[in-house]
């Protein structure tokens, strides 16, 4: 583990250049910027124009996370500078150690702008399969407008037969390139940002270990007020600080991935008990006869509407419980009544 207990005894065995602490002994290098070959993306096919602007905007999100990396190691430096010359024992403790949470927050913002780095590699694939099919496109509606061109100047053409066998060979290349398209571009959209969320849970989980420590961290300094006078409240938490910091290292080692299968269904089970009515419930909803509504009633809410469909089943349903009720309740009616006639004719017959 490439960690110590202090930012100012790792920087004074430095030599030379400011040098970093952090829990982890797992370093990414420095992620690739703009070579000359990125320039040739200026000029962008019509169909993946949009998703070229959108990665130079990760490109731009990206940098701002790094920068914010940057920052933050530079003012948990500073931090732990200032402690030192406060003559305060305890100030200065907790202010070092303090710098080495920063510091460590700064490394996940690090690690989560590297995240979105590889989730907008993965953009990039979209993108290139957007460019290779536009040709396809282009190619088959240049075919057709030349096919409706000769059509209006020149309608016996022999030609004519050409290009409509060209028209047919270039929609079949189209419609391969076109599935190929929604193929890949489903399966990147999903990979890219299930990447990017699943680090967005990571960064979030191990600020939460690092913040909790860090208020353990500031418990330890007693600002009880001194009067004029008195001497400073000695320290006496040096021990305890550094265990604190022996337990975020460990948080952070323990640490696993909470979004796990079981996870995610419960997740899709959350989505689809809240998700709005499909599309074949509100056509069914929409075709069956609606009360009249003065023109200055208040509109009904979407909840309301949404559980329209299930109050007219659960209708139709007690309408059948009461038939079925009403149908017994007349057959057991006749039944007496045959049963009264059968006895009147035997009391009769014994007159």
């Amino acid at each position: 583990m490439n960690r110590a207990l202090s930012i100012r005894s790792n920087n004074r065995s430095s030599s030379g250049g400011s040098s970093t602490t952090n829990f982890s002994s797992h370093h990414h290098s420095s992620r690739r910027g703009f070579s000359l070959s990125s320039l040739r993306g200026t000029i962008q096919p019509e169909l993946s124009k949009k998703l070229y602007r959108l990665i130079k905007s990760e490109n731009n999100l990206i940098s701002a996370h790094e920068t914010a990396a940057k920052e933050r190691l530079s003012i948990a430096q500073q931090l732990s500078e200032w402690g030192e010359q406060t003559s305060d024992e305890g100030i200065s403790d907790i202010s070092d150690k303090v710098g080495v949470i920063l510091s460590e927050l700064g490394e996940q913002e690090d690690n989560y702008a590297h995240a979105l780095d590889e989730s907008r590699g993965t953009l990039k694939t979209i993108r290139n399969t957007e460019k290779s099919v536009q040709p396809s496109r282009d190619g088959k509606n240049k075919i057709a407008d030349e096919i409706a061109k000769l059509k209006s100047k020149e309608p016996e053409s022999t030609r004519l037969v050409v290009l409509e066998q060209e028209l047919v060979r270039a929609e079949a290349e189209n419609l391969v390139a076109e599935a190929q398209l929604t193929n890949i571009t489903r399966q990147k959209l999903k990979e890219a940002y299930s990447a990017e969320f699943l680090a967005t849970i990571e960064r979030a989980e191990k600020q939460i270990i690092l913040a909790r420590h860090g208020l353990r961290l500031l418990n330890l300094l007693d600002d009880t007020p001194i009067v004029p006078g008195d001497s400073q409240i000695p320290y006496t938490q040096g021990n305890q600080a550094r265990q604190i910091l022996n337990n975020a290292e460990d948080d952070l080692r323990d640490w696993r991935p909470t979004t796990t299968a079981a996870a995610l269904d419960e997740d899709a089970k959350y989505v689809t008990s809240n998700s709005p009515p499909s599309p074949t419930t509100v056509q069914q909803h929409a075709q069956q006869p609606q009360a009249s509504q003065p023109r200055n009633a208040a509109p009904i809410p979407d909840q309301q509407l949404q559980q329209v469909p299930q109050q007219h089943q659960q209708q139709l349903n007690e309408k059948e419980v009461d038939g079925a009720s009403l149908t017994g309740t007349e057959t057991n009616t006749t039944g007496n009544e045959s049963v009264v006639g059968v006895n009147q004719e035997v009391q009769t017959t014994a007159v």
